[in-house]
Parts: C-alpha cells; sequence; structure tokens
C-alpha cells in the first residue's frame, strides 16, 4: 500500500516538472538527428572499404547496417543517460527536505529505495520506448530487415537496459545532495558513458588492453545484444546476395556483435544472464546502501 502510494507520488512529481520530463523526452530524439547528421556517412565508409573488390552492395543495404547501427547506439545509450535525467528526484527531496520527512516517518527504508527505483523505472522507460518508436521508423525510412523476433529482442534489451540504468543511477544519487553534484554527475554520465560501452566508437577499434577492461562491464554486452538484434536481418541478407562469409564476420567483430572474452567469443545467451545477473546484483546494493544509512 505504501509503496505504490510512494510510485505514484515520487511518477507525479517527475511528470509534473515539464522543464525536466521535456528535457529527457527530445534529449533522444536529438541524438538520434546528430547521429543521423555525422555518423551516418563514417558507417557506410567504414563497412565498404571492408567490402572486397570486384563485389557490389546494394545502397539500401549499406543504409540499413549503418541505420541499425545509429538506432543501437542510440538506445545502448538513452538507457543509462536518461534513467540519471529522471532520477533526481531522489536528490531533489534531499535538497528541499523531503528525505528528511521520508526520515521520521515508519516508512521501512528498502520501501522507499523501491519507490524511488520503480518510479524512475517506469518514467525511464516511457521515455526509452518514445527512442525505440522513433529509431523503428528510422530504420523503415531506410530499410527495415528485422524479424518481429528481432523487434521482440529489441524491446527486451531496453527492458533490461533501463532496469540497469535505473539500478546505477540509483546507487550514485544515494550520495549526491545538491543540485550542482547533479548536473556535475550529468555531464560526466551523458559524456563517458557512450564510450565506455561501447556506443560511440566500437570496442574493436580499441587496443587490447582497454577492450579486455571494457569486457568486464556489464554495459558493453547491452550494447553488443543491441547491435545484433538492430543488424541480424540486414547482416544475413547481405549474406544472402553472395558477401563472403569472412567478410560478414568481420564486419560482426567491427561492429561489436561478437564481443571477446580473453579470446573467447561470448553467446548471446551469456550476454542475457551476464547483463541480467548485473542489474539484479545493483539492485541488491542499492536496497542494501539504503538500509545500512538508515540504521
Amino acid at each position: 500500500m505504501m509503496l505504490g502510494k510512494l510510485i505514484k507520488r515520487n511518477t507525479w512529481m517527475f511528470f509534473k516538472d515539464k522543464g525536466l520530463f521535456f528535457t529527457s523526452l527530445i534529449t533522444p530524439l536529438i541524438l538520434l538527428v546528430l547521429y543521423m547528421t555525422f555518423l551516418s556517412n563514417v558507417y557506410k565508409d567504414s563497412f565498404l572499404m571492408a567490402v572486397p573488390a570486384g563485389f557490389t552492395v546494394d545502397d539500401a543495404l549499406v543504409n540499413a547496417l549503418a541505420g541499425g547501427q545509429l538506432v543501437s547506439s542510440l538506445l545502448a545509450v538513452c538507457g543509462v543517460t536518461v534513467a540519471f535525467c529522471s532520477n533526481m528526484l531522489m536528490v531533489q527531496d534531499k535538497i528541499t527536505g523531503a528525505a528528511w520527512d521520508f526520515g521520521i516517518t515508519p516508512l521501512k527504508p528498502h520501501v522507499k529505495a523501491l519507490g524511488y527505483y520503480i518510479a524512475t523505472f517506469l518514467s525511464t522507460l516511457l521515455i526509452c520506448l518514445v527512442a525505440v518508436g522513433a529509431g523503428f521508423l528510422y530504420l523503415g525510412s531506410v530499410g527495415w530487415y528485422l524479424s518481429a523476433t528481432d523487434v521482440c529482442c529489441v524491446l527486451l534489451d531496453v527492458l533490461l537496459l533501463v532496469l540497469f540504468g535505473t539500478a546505477l543511477s540509483s546507487i550514485v544519487n544515494v550520495f549526491l545532495s545538491s543540485q550542482g553534484q547533479i548536473s556535475a554527475v550529468g555531464t560526466i554520465v551523458s559524456s563517458c558513458y557512450g564510450f565506455i560501452c561501447g556506443a560511440y566508437m566500437p570496442i574493436s577499434q580499441f587496443g587490447e588492453g582497454l577492450q579486455t577492461v571494457m569486457s568486464f562491464l556489464p554495459g558493453t554486452y547491452a550494447t553488443s545484444l543491441l547491435r545484433n538484434h538492430c543488424m541480424n536481418g540486414v547482416l544475413a541478407e547481405l549474406e544472402r546476395t553472395g558477401l563472403p562469409s569472412a567478410v560478414i564476420d568481420s564486419t560482426r567483430d567491427a561492429l561489436d556483435c561478437n564481443i571477446y572474452f580473453f579470446d573467447t567469443c561470448v553467446p548471446q545467451e551469456t550476454m542475457f544472464w551476464i547483463f541480467g545477473g548485473s542489474t539484479a546484483v545493483l539492485v541488491g546494493v542499492y536496497v542494501l546502501i539504503q538500509v545500512i544509512r538508515k540504521k
């Protein structure tokens, strides 16, 4: 009962702040436009350079492949960065004193923690679903090769990524207590997360040491899952047109569809387990921190 009321209150507070809500909502759309403007041709040229001499690839397939990479990059970033934006209420309650009011009530710490978490998850998921819709519309305009299974898997990837991003932002925000700290953390996350998860630049383009380090990060596997599910169809179509399997395999490696952990290619099922398990651990750590701080 109390949990439901707290979720309702936190969700309403987020949507009440029109500036925060619309900023969170248009951020994924702005990123999509920027990706289309600055990265689309880079992705196309990178793929065409890997095509052997004498082979001709249809422009529609090249556009679809670049589109899948753009959309997967967008979704990989938004699931975390939007969560940090949506989760500002936790810190704002400290600034306004609402957190102190909660502290002197019989409200249990884990209930308050889950109230913030679930409300942030719902708000972030709504915004990310808008981003998914925009991404699908873009893929439909440049070349649609997604199957029904791919669409469902993309939605599942986004769901897991939002759970992960909400847990990560919740753990960080527990220790913040001012507007300046919120702004600083938001800037750092927005500028850095896309690089460390492989969204802005494929992990395959980093040095071996950095690739090994990034193979321990859960966000790497989320990006790879999105890459696979956004580009499986177009890669299969490229193979059907006669493009050599060696080129397809090297393209999967270059685009991070294949992630290697100490020279061992990680299966997609294992990626799901790694990312899902990491998310569950982060949620448990967040609740535990809240309980310990209450005591």
